[in-house]
């Protein structure tokens, strides 16, 4: 008689890692947030998607809910658990509360009925190796359990996906599998029947195409349906003794599997080795990946500034002239147009955050390029090329992954961490985020490129983010080899996603979703960090200099304040009070640093207007004064303390929500410490040559 097999106790979050707060489910917040859609009322059944790494999960929840869940053609996407509702569909047959006589379609009627679907992190199993794997347990096996589980299974592979299948019959739950991928297993000659399946392991299976946004109302039938079962018993495999070893269990679920996929799962005998197995040959190759990778992005951003500059100076044009002019002359109806009313919607709002709105081109452009590469399934590989690097880090490949995220956005790049299995490795690569050059960086790197190097901009921004990489290495091999000598290497263990082909309907979703934040951090904080700025602008140092908001600039407290903090950059060039109070202001966003310098000089020189014209002649003035005629040193000097200065405090806080507050404060003296030598460095070595 086969015995019950009691599943496994659950694991001590603490013993996965100290911070036992990185298995909370609450949301990031970033200038890029991953944000789910509309919520669920109260009392609505709860589904949850669960499968392994780069299954589709995501993909299929912003489908099914019209959600913006972060997506990518990479394992490890998911680290925290969204939730949105799910309208499911009404049953095709019409049937009202119960099915009509001889019906079989499994409807349990067609009143409305909404879901509150989770999207779960990655998990190939139930036995956790990660602290997002251990939130996937903790929610599957706790004591309210979802309704529903959606197992996701990649086609491509559905015996690696109906591993967790067989561990959640285990359990008794309510299962329903949603096969995905269909169409490339197609091309490469695999064939899965989703009726036999269903036979095989004893639940229902639907295939569908997320990405295409096909089959979504199949699997919402097919999950009232499960909704309305009884649940599955809990049940073991096999005939087992009465205290099965775990080997034999998992080898009883192994045979389990394969019986299931006998019947479903069938491969052409005219199938070759798929086209990018092949030129993965090349592509990870351990010179011509590299050199391959780093072509890529040349071309990215070298068709980035090629393609916005004129649209960012069309933008500038419009909001420093027509813009400025008309909120000028309705000021000026109302009596306001020689107040400090007029200062700070002119050389305040409009100046400072209508600089950072120019930057909307670029910003597209260059999430279209990276969302393409993503879709494509091509940046996953790039975790496979720069894997030996990893591992003199002490960090498997996928580490890369978080790196990879955190060229976005440094917030949920430090969320990202969370697939990492080793709490050392987690702190590691959580130090070492904030050397990954943001896209908030970006938009001031362009500026000062277009300005200073305009034949070059395009070479000049990817030189930065080379940069970039070779930081992320070199203050990773230092810190690894004295705070972490003894912490071993690992091989790299990770899915390389399918080749796809990119579609433009996730191609224009993800770059909405990530301009959104763009967009998001310029209606939000850049908007209260240029009021706060031009306020310390309004206020004057002392008597005798002028009335509120109605200084010049160089007598106010934010020149002031910028002034005292200026000598400690006067070794690298750029001692000026604009360009040291911009760098404080970047320590909220990076966007501030431009917003920043729009509106001082907009309020020093009112006839600039705030466009990018006058604002390039003011910063060229000012590095040459400040840099002794050593222009394009102080320049470069000023761009890479940026690269590697403290990031913004969103990404601190999720610093110190990951690894607690000494681990922040150490990795901020290090970046601050990295970022003053590193300036010192490029203006010494600069300035001789020059």
């Amino acid at each position: 008689m086969a015995t019950q097999h009691t599943p496994a106790p659950r694991p001590d979050a603490a013993d996965l890692d100290p911070d036992v707060s990185a298995l909370t489910v609450t949301p990031t917040a970033s200038c890029h947030s991953d944000t789910g859609g509309r919520a669920a009322p109260a009392g609505s059944p709860v589904l949850a998607l669960v499968g392994a790494p780069n299954s589709g999960k995501s993909t299929l929840f912003n489908a099914l809910t019209g959600g913006h869940r972060t997506v990518g053609n990479w394992p490890g996407t998911t680290v925290e658990v969204g939730r949105a509702a799910w309208d499911l569909p009404v049953g095709a047959c019409g049937c009202a509360t119960t099915c009509t006589p001889g019906c079989t379609c499994g409807c349990p009627g067609d009143a409305p009925l909404t879901a509150e679907l989770l999207d779960l992190p990655g998990a190939y199993s139930l036995t956790p190796a990660s602290p997002d794997e251990a939130l996937t347990r903790e929610l599957l096996v706790s004591a309210d359990p979802p309704d529903l589980t959606v197992v996701v299974v990649n086609a491509l592979a559905p015996a690696r996906g109906l591993h967790l299948v067989a561990e959640l019959r285990e359990e008794g739950r309510r299962l329903l599998v949603a096969l995905t991928m269909m169409d490339v297993a197609a091309r490469r000659g695999l064939s899965v029947d989703p009726a036999a399946l269903a036979t095989g392991i004893g639940a229902p299976v639907v295939a569908l195409d997320p990405r295409r946004r096909s089959g979504g109302d199949l699997l919402g039938e097919a999950a009232r349906a499960a909704l309305s079962a009884a649940p599955l018993a809990a049940r073991s495999f096999g005939e087992l003794p009465e205290d099965p070893d775990e080997l034999d269990l998992a080898d009883e679920r192994f045979a389990w599997v394969e019986a299931a996929c006998a019947d479903a799962v069938t491969l052409s005998s005219s199938a070759r080795p798929p086209l990018g197995e092949r030129v993965d040959r090349w592509l990870t190759a351990p010179v011509v990946g590299p050199l391959f990778f780093l072509g890529v992005m040349w071309l990215v951003f070298q068709a980035t500034t090629t393609v916005a500059v004129p649209l960012q100076d069309l933008l500038d044009r419009l909001i420093s002239g027509p813009v400025s002019s008309l909120a000028h002359g309705a000021l000026s109806l109302v009596g306001l147009g020689d107040t400090w009313v007029n200062g700070f919607v002119v050389d305040g709002l409009i100046a400072g955050v209508g600089t950072v709105l120019t930057f909307a081109p670029l910003m597209a452009i260059m999430f279209a390029c990276l969302a393409l590469l993503e879709d494509s399934g091509y940046l996953a590989r790039a975790a496979v090329v720069t894997d030996r690097t990893m591992r003199r880090l002490g960090l498997p490949g996928k580490a890369f992954l978080p790196l990879v995220v955190g060229f976005g956005c440094n917030v949920p790049a430090i969320s990202a961490t969370r697939i990492l299995g080793d709490a050392r490795q987690r702190i590691l690569v959580t130090l070492l985020v904030p050397f990954t050059s943001c896209s908030a960086r970006l938009t001031v790197y362009v500026m000062l490129a277009a300005t200073f190097f305009p034949a070059h901009a395009g070479t000049v921004v990817f030189g930065l983010y080379v940069l970039s990489i070779a930081l992320v290495i070199g203050v990773g091999l230092v810190m690894r080899r004295t705070l972490w000598r003894t912490m071993g290497s690992e091989p790299l263990v990770l899915d390389l996603p399918a080749y796809q082909r990119p579609t433009l309907r996730l191609t224009l979703s993800l770059t909405w979703l990530r301009l959104q934040g763009f967009l998001r951090t310029a209606g939000g904080i850049i908007v209260v960090t240029v009021t706060v700025v031009w306020l310390l602008q309004a206020l004057p140092t002392g008597t005798g200099l002028g009335g509120f908001g109605q200084i010049d600039p160089s007598d106010s407290v934010f020149a002031a304040v910028s002034g005292f903090i200026a000598p400690i950059f006067a070794p690298l060039g750029f001692a000026d009070w604009h360009t040291v109070g911009a760098l404080v202001v970047g320590f909220v966003a990076k966007e501030g640093v431009l917003s920043s310098w729009a509106q001082t000089y907009a309020a020093a020189d009112p006839t600039a207007g705030g466009s990018s014209a006058g604002l390039s002649h003011d910063l060229v003035n000012a590095f040459a004064v400040s840099s002794g005629g050593h222009t394009t040193a102080a320049v470069l000097a000023f761009l890479v303390f940026l690269l590697a200065y403290t990031p913004c405090v969103a990404t601190v806080a999720a610093q110190y929500r990951e690894v607690g507050l000494r681990w922040t404060a150490f990795g901020m003296a290090v970046q601050l410490g990295v970022a003053w030598l590193l300036g010192l460095l490029v203006f010494t070595v600069g300035s001789v040559i020059a």
